[in-house]
């Protein structure tokens, strides 16, 4: 494999995953994903930013078996398919050490067993001339975990980002157009990003300072149009949500038919609305929807005593992710009882989002289900508008 010069003596090392299925063995990646690592090249010192997967170590160390010196290796962030091949690389380079804040070291040294006499710790805004060219560090904490950072290498105008404005593709296209990393980027947004939404609307403000020619993350494509990734991740973290988001399952159709009467009288209103079957639906389907969901609403079976198991996935998954979802509603059906309610209202009772109405039908629903259906479409149509 030989790296891509992506500028003067700067390097792209892509190591392509394209047959990962699932990424913490949670994550749908029907894209498969990328490992993307950079090496620099000064006059004084070469420097490697990120690694890869260790699954992926053999295409990893195709790609370096060339380069006769590393001096060091920056780790933006200590999670392992960026970090994990950080030992095999000081094992090849035994001179080299890790340029790292504290959190992140504090995390190699218990993930990777890294000693500590390999860390060179730096601080946020410090600079480091490594001959010729000038790398400042940028802290960027929470997207997504709290030791991240990115790397602004001053000349030639490029931020290396690590995970923030990433996505989820192997592909050997190495910019990234719209029209194609548009999904896969809002995908690994809602999936990964969206639970530190608050975090990013301050970080975005931090990197927009600099002047930017490319956005060089670690999962995905480059970014040499710098204001489409930045503009994508304000409307995502800040931008004006709109739509309901119906989440159902259902057993012997009754839900179904709550769920078919709720939509037809929200299309009636002009209400935009993204139904999703939980049945055998794609999780990164549902996190991509609560990204621009006003109203979420999970209409479900009542199974034994409480929610369908799937429900109470998805319930799980929109607490969880910390969706901007202001308002929430509830629709069960029920054979005998049971308390389907108390435990969907439990587990979201995380979120900021407003309970405003639940319908629960016993069997059935007929017309006196259908007119509490009519008047709960008729308060979220007027939430949403």
């Amino acid at each position: 494999m030989k790296m891509v010069e992506i500028a003067n003596g700067v390097y792209s090392i892509r190591v392509n995953h394209y047959n990962r299925k699932l990424f913490d063995s949670l994550i749908p990646l029907p894209q498969g994903t990328s490992y993307n690592s950079y090496f620099i090249k000064g006059s004084k010192y070469n420097v490697l930013i990120d690694t890869a997967d260790p699954e992926k170590k053999d295409v990893f160390e195709d790609y370096i078996k060339n380069i006769e010196r590393i001096d060091f290796v920056i780790s933006h962030h200590g999670e392992q398919d960026h970090s994990g091949l950080i030992p095999f690389v000081l094992e090849k380079y035994p001179y080299a050490k890790v340029i790292t804040n504290e959190k992140c070291a504090d995390l190699l040294k218990t993930h990777l067993h890294i000693s500590h006499e390999k860390f060179q710790i730096i601080k946020d805004g410090e600079r480091f001339d490594i001959g010729g060219k000038t790398l400042e560090f940028v802290f960027i904490p929470w997207v997504h975990w709290p030791e991240t950072f990115a790397t602004y290498l001053i000349e030639d105008k490029i931020l290396f980002t690590c995970d923030f404005l990433g996505s989820h593709i192997a592909t050997d296209e190495l910019y990234s157009r719209k029209e194609i990393v548009y999904e896969p980027m809002k995908r690994y947004y809602a999936e990964i990003m969206m639970p530190f939404s608050n975090f990013i609307k301050t970080n975005l403000e931090k990197i927009e300072k600099y002047d930017l020619k490319m956005i060089c993350p670690s999962h995905g494509m480059i970014h040499n149009d710098v204001r489409f990734p930045l503009e994508c991740y304000r409307e995502w973290s800040t931008g004006e949500m709109k739509n309901v988001l119906i989440l159902y399952v259902s057993m012997h159709n009754s839900t179904y038919m709550m769920v078919d009467r709720l939509i037809t009288k929200l299309n009636d209103c002009d209400v935009k609305i993204e139904k999703i079957n939980l049945e055998d639906a794609d999780l990164g389907r549902v996190a991509m929807g609560l990204v621009d969901a006003k109203t979420v609403v999970i209409a479900t079976p009542t199974v034994i005593a409480g929610p369908h198991p799937k429900a109470v996935y998805a319930a799980y998954l929109f607490a969880a992710l910390r969706a901007r979802t202001k308002y929430l509603a509830v629709m069960y059906s029920y054979a005998w009882g049971g308390k389907t309610l108390d435990i969907l209202a439990n587990m979201v009772s995380s979120s900021k989002a407003e309970l405003i109405g639940n319908v629960a039908v016993k069997g059935m629903p007929d017309d006196a289900s259908y007119a509490m259906i009519d008047e709960l479409a008729k308060k979220i149509s007027e939430k949403n508008s």
